[in-house]
Order: C-alpha cells, then structure tokens, then sequence
C-alpha cells in the first residue's frame, strides 16, 4: 500500500470528531475519474488535487526514465496488485528448476557417464558448457521476441523446449547413443536462453514496488533449487556400478522419465497459468511505460542505450566474472572433489547441495534486504567481497583431508555466490530504467555465460594438468578483479527514484487538499 493509499484510509477510519459534526473533503464530481491513465487529462476538478502547490524540479535521469508519460499532465496512475502474480512465479520457478536440474545432473556424477557412454571427461563437460554456448548467440533474438511478443509466448517457448529435450534423453539410454543425449541436451539449452532473462521482466510487470526485489531472489530461487536438486538426485539415483552397466543404464531411465514426467506436467501449468501482464500495473515504474506504443519500441536503440551506460558496462563485466566462477564451480565440482577424496561421488552430490542451498538462503535474504532498504551498491560490493574471501578459503582448505570442513566452506562460498545473481539483476534494472529488463537482463547473463566458458575451459584443464588449487586460485585472481570493477560503479537508482517520486506527490497532494467541517444544526 502506498503511502498515499495510507492517508486516505487514516482520512476514511478519522472518529475523532463529535457525532453531530461530520470531517469531510472537498472532492470532485461523483462520476469524475480521480485516477486518470497514462497520458490522459485529469477530470475537471481532479486537476487541483492531483497538482503539488510548487513544481518539483525533476532529476534529469529520472526525467528521462519518465518520457514515456511526460505529457500526461501530472496525474496519478491506477496501480494494483494480484494473486495470480503467486501462481505466475510459482510456476516459472518450477519449470526453471527442471532446467537447471538438467544443466547439471551430467557433470555431478561425470565418472558414471564417461563410463557408460565410454567417453572422456572433456566430453561430459562439454554437455554442461554447451548450455552457456548456445545462450550467447541465442540471447539477443530471445530477449527482442520478450519485448516484441511479450512474456507468454516466451515462457512457452522455455517450458516447451525444456520437456521436448527431457523426453528425448528418455531415447539416448544406450552406450553408442551418446550423440542423442547430446542433441537432447542441446535441446534443453536452447530452452534455457527462453527462461533466465525473465525473473526481473516477471518481477517487474506482475509485483509492486515494495516486494519486486523479493519476487526477483525467489524467481532466481527456482534456478538455483534445480542446481541444488541436480547435485542431490543424481548421486542417489544413479550409483557408480561400473561393472555392470545393464544396471547402469536402468537407473539412468529413472532419472530421465521421472525428468520427462514433470518437465511435461509444468508445460500444461504453463499454458494454463502464464499471462504477458496483469490487467493493471503493479507500480507507477510500470505504469507510465505503457504510454510508448510498442511499434515505436526500438530493440536496436535499447541496447545502444545500454553500451553507452558506463556504470551497467562495469556491472556487465563484474556479474560475468562473478557468475561465470560459480558456473565453473559448479559444473567442476566432481572432479574437485574426487581428486581429494577417493569414491566420494555421493559426497561430492551433497557439497554441491550444500553450496546452493546455501545460495538460496543468500539469495532470499539479499531480495529482502534490498526491498527494505534500497542500498544496491553498497550491498552488492560487499556480497561480492565476501564472495572472494569463500572462495579463498574453500581453495586453501580443500586439501586438507577433511569433508566436513569442505561443507563448511562449500556452505560460505554459496551463500555469497549465488546469493549475488539476483543482486546484479535488480541492480542492473535499476540503472538502465525504463530500458527493457528482459534486455538488461539477458545481457548480463549473455556475459556470464562467455565467463563461464573461459573459466570453464580454462579451469578444467588446469585442475587436469596440475590440481584443483590452481584452477581455484585462478578464480580468486578474476573475482578480485571484479571487486574493484563493482567499486567503480556509481549509482542511479532510476526505476527507485521514479516510484518515490509519485508516492511523495502523491501524499503531498492529499495533505494539501483543502479540509471542510460541516456541522449539522
């Protein structure tokens, strides 16, 4: 509620005075709309009400953010919030969940792999690198058909690819069918392009301002539970058995039909439940956005306008190197571990459950310190410090023969990590306010994915022909980096400023509207 709405019910509940004297407000006529849409004329009589005694003199980046409804005549835009906006997140939560179970429950049990389909390591790896490939050219035709086509259409696409890449691993359940599992996973790539941009466009256009932050950490919470779940099932439901790959193969079938079954029963939810937009904008941010008609929009424009933002170019190169690190960590985790620790695969699950439910925690947390207090800059250098001190400690302590210390630290480097991904999202939407969050956001995980790939590549081998300490500390060098880039980032809190904004004029209109007492003789 805002702080106008606030007012106004303090007005309508006032008992203070005598039952014979009745408080009212001079107000307009009955039949007139006091909350005229963007760009239309407030009604005669609402103008007074809506107009501030002084003109407050704008900001020019918040002028800026704000051409879409500059000519609107100052007015106060219809704003709510609905229920559905639960079922939205909910779902997409989900069946980003199943994506990113997918990405990961090949390289999580990597050794049972390369010994059923009899191939090498580089090659397994390949199938979780090949989700940040095929994102890079994909991303840019992804996120014009977001903001041309709408969220629908593009949550359909993500939900759809994802069950046709799930049932087609169902069929690459034979040693010589290594190039099916390949093409599945391809597949489920493909579909990923369609779905990580989409937590800060859903949080933006179904939330309002007070719960988008929050609603952003819980749409990347999805993602990030699927890692989770793709570290802890795999182990468990397929067991090395090297010796008898009948049975390994069988226990594969599971994992993947069970995959199948529900990534087929999140579809249909998603056809069901999945709408572009709310009939009425959640914030004033959104509401003014609508008054640009959307064959004037320019894709092209909008991400020239973003590489000329120096502050999202610092924050594009520093989110990479941060988020490239943990999908390196991620996908390498495995062999980390089992290098130290002879037969541990099981173990090895568990870390990684731990690192990102960890993250998860992180991340809920970040979402709600920011909806309360607004302080991106400032909370995301030092998530990102604290992100380099875990990684430090978990690359000097993880030879030292002890797994439960390596929870421990695996436990603090998550928490960090992951809980910096919605951070940069919501930074970086703020500071390129009112540019397309589906843009904004697709590029930064665009960076994060080419991160990912060299840190990867790079990672892997040194870890193959040295040990996991040097591949380790090359991350820590990169994270380093990207503490002093996110230093360098000034802050303008443009979608922020805008909403604030409206909700002052707003309270300043209603404490300067003239109050009558009529007394009943």
């Amino acid at each position: 509620m805002v702080a106008g709405e606030l007012v106004q019910e303090h007005l309508r509940a006032d008992t203070g005075a005598p039952d014979h004297i009745t408080v009212g407000r001079k107000s307009p006529e009955p039949d007139a709309d006091p909350y005229p849409t963007c760009g239309a004329q407030p009604a005669p009589g609402v103008a007074a009400l809506h107009r501030d005694p002084e003109e407050v003199e704008v900001p020019p980046g918040e002028r800026e953010a704000m051409l879409p409804c500059a000519g609107a005549g100052g007015g106060t835009l219809v704003t709510k919030v609905y229920g559905r906006r639960f079922a939205v997140l909910a779902v997409f939560s989900l069946y980003s969940l199943v994506n990113a179970f997918q990405w990961i429950h090949y390289s999580i049990i990597a050794n049972v792999f390369t010994n059923f389909y009899g191939v090498t390591n580089d090659k397994v790896d390949w199938l979780s690198i090949v989700y940040m490939v095929a994102y890079i050219p994909l991303i840019f035709p992804a996120t014009w058909l977001l903001d041309r086509r709408g969220l629908r259409l593009t949550a359909l696409l993500g939900a759809g690819l994802n069950c046709a890449g799930a049932w087609i691993k169902c069929a690459s359940v034979s040693p010589e069918r290594f190039g099916v599992t390949v093409t599945a996973q391809v597949i489920c790539s493909v579909a990923q392009v369609f779905i990580l941009g989409l937590p800060s466009r859903i949080a933006s256009v179904w939330f309002g301002p007070r719960e988008v932050s929050t609603a952003c950490a819980t749409a990347v919470l999805g993602n990030q539970l699927g890692t989770a779940i793709g570290f802890l099932l795999p182990p468990v439901l397929v067991p090395n058995t090297p010796d008898d790959l009948e049975l390994t193969g069988h226990n594969i079938s599971i994992m993947f039909y069970g995959t199948a079954a529900v990534s087929t029963g999140l579809f249909i939810l998603t056809v069901i439940v999945i709408k572009d937009r709310p009939p009425l904008p959640p914030s004033q941010a959104q509401a003014v956005l609508p008054g640009s008609p959307l064959e004037d929009y320019s894709y092209k424009q909008s991400i020239i306008n973003l590489m000329k933002n120096k502050a999202f170019i610092l924050l594009l190169i520093s989110y990479g190197i941060l988020t490239g690190s943990f999908y390196s960590v991620s996908t390498l985790l495995n062999q980390m571990i089992i290098y130290y620790f002879k037969d541990q695969e099981l173990n090895a699950g568990r870390i990684g459950l731990t690192l990102v439910v960890a993250g998860m925690v992180g991340s809920i947390v970040c979402g709600l310190w920011l909806d309360h207090t607004k302080t991106y800059r400032i909370t995301t250098l030092i998530v990102y410090l604290l992100s380099l001190l875990g990684m430090l400690v978990f690359t000097f302590t993880l030879d030292l023969d002890n797994i439960y210390l390596v929870f421990f630290t695996a436990g603090v480097l998550g928490f960090f990590m992951t809980g910096y991904l919605p951070l940069g999202f919501e930074f970086g939407v703020e500071i390129t306010y009112p540019e397309s969050e589906g843009t904004s956001s697709g590029l930064l995980n665009a960076f994060a994915q080419i991160f990912g790939i060299i840190f990867t590549l790079i990672q892997g081998r040194l870890t193959t022909d040295f040990d996991p300490f040097a591949g380790n500390l090359f991350l820590s060098a990169w994270i380093l980096l990207g503490v002093v880039l996110t230093a360098l980032i000034k802050s303008d809190l443009k979608r922020h400023n805008v909403n604030m904004a409206t909700e002052n004029k707003t309270l300043q209109a209603m404490f300067s509207t003239p109050v009558v007492l009529f007394i009943q003789l």
